[in-house]
């Protein structure tokens, strides 16, 4: 009988491949600019997982979360020029992220990246799952893979009121707008509301005042392509010093939150 686990990760690196494959035709073939069909992948790494836990559930282990990770920044590897020239699919998936102005640190930008934000959200899943604060993992996830999902394409667009930002290893500036940082803000407030339950009351209304602040302000001063680690780091640490700050953590059983924000 075939190991489900084995079976979860061929299916979810298949539909990975195919949805790269698939926005790379996108630029390729139509002209879709790269600016979406980034995002496009984005929302396929974060939500397949996801989906697929519904139809394959796993019971997830801190060794095979660190292997994954590992595997995962190691496929990288097929990306590097002189691996991805010698096959037509593999430069169509690269394609599908490889934005004009960030050549040549594209593979570079995504690489580091992703490390670094598997080498921020491996340590803190292992505190969070010790202290009882499991549930609220997905917070600063979701976020990550909403808000800042539909930031780029949302400021592309619809942007108007633009501001700067750097990137490392380079000296250009690149481009970010008030309009896409909104919806990191916006998608902050939504997620919190969602996952109530996992705070008192007191805990509920500062982490809603202070979260989506917090990680708007992290999308907006991270590194050009470096969202992930900012608003891993930023927002783990928000939720943490929420849940363990004494005056904070203390329930007010007489508050009553409106019913709206309670559905």
């Amino acid at each position: 009988m075939v190991d489900p686990a084995f079976s979860r990760v061929i299916i979810q690196t298949g539909i990975l491949i195919s949805v790269a494959y698939a926005s790379g035709s996108l630029v390729y073939y139509k002209g879709v600019k790269v600016n979406y069909t980034r995002k496009i992948n984005h929302f396929a790494l974060f939500f397949v997982p996801m989906f697929l836990d519904n139809i394959l559930p796993v019971e997830p282990s801190i060794e095979s979360i660190i292997i994954g990770s590992f595997l995962a920044v190691c496929s990288l590897i097929i990306y590097i020029k002189p691996v991805r020239n010698k096959s037509r699919i593999i430069q169509r998936m690269f394609l599908s992220f490889d934005r004009p102005e960030d050549r040549p640190n594209t593979l570079l930008w995504l690489s580091t990246q992703i490390t670094v934000g598997y080498l921020i959200l491996i340590p803190i899943m292992i505190y969070f799952f010790k202290f009882g604060y499991g549930d609220l993992i997905l917070i600063p996830i979701l976020v990550n893979g909403i808000g800042d999902g539909l930031a780029e394409p949302v400021g592309v667009r619809f942007g108007r009121i633009k501001y700067k930002t750097y990137a490392l290893f380079s000296k250009i500036t690149y481009e970010r707008t008030v309009e896409g940082s909104a919806c990191v803000f916006f998608t902050s407030i939504i997620v919190i509301i969602f996952f109530h339950s996992g705070f008192t009351s007191s805990e509920f209304i500062c982490a809603l005042i202070i979260f989506p602040i917090v990680m708007t302000l992290a999308e907006a001063f991270a590194p050009h392509t470096w969202d992930t680690p900012f608003l891993f780091l930023f927002g783990f640490l928000t939720i943490y010093i929420v849940k363990i700050t004494p005056f904070i953590s203390v329930s007010y059983t007489h508050l009553t939150l409106p019913r709206i924000l309670l559905v």
